[in-house]
């Protein structure tokens, strides 16, 4: 046995089951262990956003972590927007990045890097294997960490560490640590709070607290105690669908985010850090709470949010027959037809959504109305990139597909970000994926466009235009998708896009519609 073994067997013990990979030189050896251990199933991404993006996905939909393999310093840094994105998700991963011997890193050959550094602003923890013996304890250090609360850990492997021999017994695994449970005197803080507020009351929800159970508890709260219940602008993952608590969420554009907010007196934080601007504009706040609002944590990540809604709840004396209030479905949502708009698909996708599927929004601007409609929805889970940095779409919708094989993905997706990380079309052909990639096709950076408005600038002229727009060439999407080995159709108005929707709802395997809006 040598130390990759050995890592190999640590992740299996504790049930790391999935390995998202690019690897090089220095990790060959682990690649050589991995071949012996076939229960460890390897998946390639030919870029490591496409790695670390997917592993994020996985995560998102499992609740425990995948692991990464990396290639030195400069494969780490190709996958840290995406390893951002993550952080800013709160999901468990291990990154294992493999890196020179030891005794080879004083002669500065060309990939020696400074990868601790590269590594701790995206991670909760990084470590580097000092020698074989260390690797076992120091893989279930990183497990304990990515999950203790869940957060991103990173290991450095040195090749020798990798090839070098160990005599030492598999990990007997771990276990899952169970989350920390929120103190009776910060429940009744909270409580007396919601009680004595001069004006409205509002709960803000993440993580655990924005699954059906922990919505279902918070609704009767709020129904009972006439609360707000909101969710954050970029949502991790939700479920949502009839029947479920549907959170208001709290809007990108500043304004109107400071008018959804500007009332509430009260802010109750369920697994959330207190709403901010996503940027600093002249004249304007960065908090979307207004000073005078009495913000209080009621439980942070890695609490036990189930547990601590539900001694609210009690502590505020609600029923638990209390009904709740469900949304009123709009009456103006007839089939759409004629030319093809971002709203016109929101409304098609939300009437045609199957039950149980897995929605990743990536759409940026074009796919904002779907979020509302989708409380109209069947049942299914809702993603989008939580941390800003663009590209992260067709990654998760691939971590998403491996973790949830039997269920249909659907990835919304705006072409512009999309070309960030398109290498994960052809993973999602190779592991034969049930990913349909609904391309919002509108050749712009439309949010940019917006942003230019927010700042000030009334006319965009020729410079800021050629940064802005993408159309001179425009995207050929079908043949990029189908380059990749992926099934593509084009739709250029609300028909073509309803027929191609059903057919591929019906079908297995991954598919890419090009919706030209």
């Amino acid at each position: 046995m040598n130390g990759a073994d050995s890592l190999c067997d640590t992740l299996l013990a504790n049930d790391v089951r999935v390995c998202f990979a690019n690897p090089g030189t220095s990790e060959m050896h682990f690649v050589a262990a991995l071949d012996r251990k076939p229960e460890l199933r390897c998946v390639l991404g030919l870029f490591e956003g496409v790695v670390t993006g997917a592993a994020d996905g996985y995560a998102r939909m499992t609740d425990r972590p995948a692991a990464t393999l990396l290639h030195t310093g400069p494969g780490l840094a190709n996958g840290l927007a995406n390893l951002h994105n993550a952080r800013r998700a709160r999901i468990p991963m291990i990154n294992i990045v493999g890196d020179h011997a030891s005794y080879h890193l004083p002669l500065d050959a060309p990939l020696t890097t400074d990868i601790e550094s590269l590594a701790a602003p995206m991670s909760n923890w990084v470590h580097r294997i000092g020698g074989p013996e260390d690797v076992a304890l120091s893989t279930e250090a990183a497990y304990r960490a990515s999950l203790s609360p869940p957060g991103i850990a990173t290991l450095i492997l040195p090749a020798n560490a990798a090839w070098g021999e160990v005599d030492s017994a598999p990990s007997n695994g771990l276990g899952v640590p169970p989350p920390a449970t929120v103190s009776r005197d910060a429940v009744r803080k909270v409580a007396e709070a919601v009680r004595n507020a001069p004006g409205r009351v509002g709960i803000l929800v993440s993580g655990a607290a924005a699954r059906a159970d922990c919505l279902a508890i918070a609704g009767q709260i709020a129904a009972a105690r006439d609360v707000r219940l909101f969710s954050e602008v970029l949502v991790a993952r939700m479920e949502r669908g009839v029947g479920r608590v549907a959170p208001t969420r709290i809007p990108y554009p500043i304004d109107a985010a400071l008018e959804m907010l500007n009332d509430i007196d009260v802010l109750v934080l369920a697994g959330a850090p207190e709403p901010v601007a996503f940027f600093a504009y002249p004249g304007k706040p960065g908090r979307l709470v207004h000073d005078d609002c009495n913000v209080l944590v009621l439980a942070k990540h890695g609490d036990d949010l189930n547990g601590a809604l539900d001694a609210l709840r009690d502590e505020l004396g609600v029923r638990r027959s209390q009904p709740l209030s469900q949304p009123t479905v709009p009456s103006d949502l007839p089939m759409p037809r004629g030319k093809l708009t971002d709203d016109a698909i929101a409304v098609m996708m939300a009437r045609k959504l199957p039950e149980n599927a897995i929605v990743c929004e990536e759409a940026i601007t074009s796919a904002r109305r779907f979020f509302a409609l989708s409380a109209f929805a069947a049942p299914h889970d809702f993603l989008m990139t939580t941390g800003g940095a663009i590209g992260d779409g067709i990654p998760l919708a691939t971590g998403a597909a491996i973790a949830c094989p039997d269920r249909k993905v659907l990835n919304l997706q705006a072409d512009g970000s999309a070309m960030y990380t398109v290498q994960g079309l052809w993973t999602q052909a190779r592991e034969k994926l049930d990913v349909v990639t609904i391309i919002f096709s509108n050749r712009s950076y439309a949010v940019l466009h917006a942003e230019m408005r927010n700042v000030g600038v009334k006319v965009i002229g020729e410079n800021a235009r050629r940064m802005l727009d993408l159309d001179h060439p425009p995207f050929d999407w079908v043949s990029i998708a189908r380059g990749m080995g992926v099934e593509a159709a084009r739709a250029q108005s609300c028909e073509q896009f309803c027929d191609l929707l059903d057919s591929v709802l019906t079908r297995r395997g991954p598919f890419l519609i090009e919706a030209v809006i």
